[in-house]
This record gives structure tokens, C-alpha cells and sequence, in this order.
């Protein structure tokens, strides 16, 4: 038992924390980039996003139809690869990598 580290440890926590920041940093940087990617395109490229797709210009294609989905996506693979770190570190500490 002495070669798993103890669940309730600062190493353990430590690891732990740290894998999700690093999952909070990637989420909110895919989620930053399209926030200021809709006027970085509309600055850049205005033609493309006036153009009309389904009676929606493209930036309100994005805005005002696919950036809500977009987010509970984010939110979705958020949690469950938060969940999945969680179960990945206990089982570690249990002695029982890779299950």
C-alpha cells in the first residue's frame, strides 16, 4: 500500500488539481477564441460574415444559433473529463492504474 499514493494526501490532491486547471485553461481558451473570433472575423472579413446562410447572415449564424450549443458542448466535455480525471486519480490511489 505504501507505493499508491494516498487519496487524501497534498500529492494527490495537488496532481489532481492541476489536471483539471490544465482542463479549465484548454476549455476556456476554445471558448475565448470564439468569443473574440466573431469580431476579429467580422473586423477582418466582413463580406464573408454578411454573407446569408438558411436567412441568417453568418454572424448571427454563429451568435445568435450555434454559439449556445457550442457552449453546453464545452460545458458537456467539461464535466466528463473532469468525472473521467476524478476516476483516473482514485484508481491510481487505490492501486489500480489505467481502470
Amino acid at each position: 500500500m505504501a507505493d499508491h499514493p494516498d487519496i487524501h494526501s497534498e500529492e494527490f490532491l495537488r496532481r489532481l488539481l492541476r489536471r483539471q486547471l490544465r482542463l479549465s485553461i484548454g476549455i476556456a481558451a476554445a471558448f475565448g477564441f470564439v468569443l473574440f473570433g466573431l469580431p476579429l472575423a467580422n473586423y477582418l472579413a466582413p463580406g464573408v460574415m454578411a454573407m446569408r446562410v438558411g436567412g441568417f447572415t453568418v454572424t448571427w449564424l454563429i451568435l445568435g444559433v450555434l454559439f449556445f450549443p457550442f457552449v453546453w458542448l464545452l460545458s458537456w466535455i467539461f464535466i466528463k473529463r473532469s468525472n473521467a480525471l476524478e476516476q483516473e486519480e482514485i484508481a491510481v490511489g487505490r492501486g489500480k492504474p489505467g481502470a
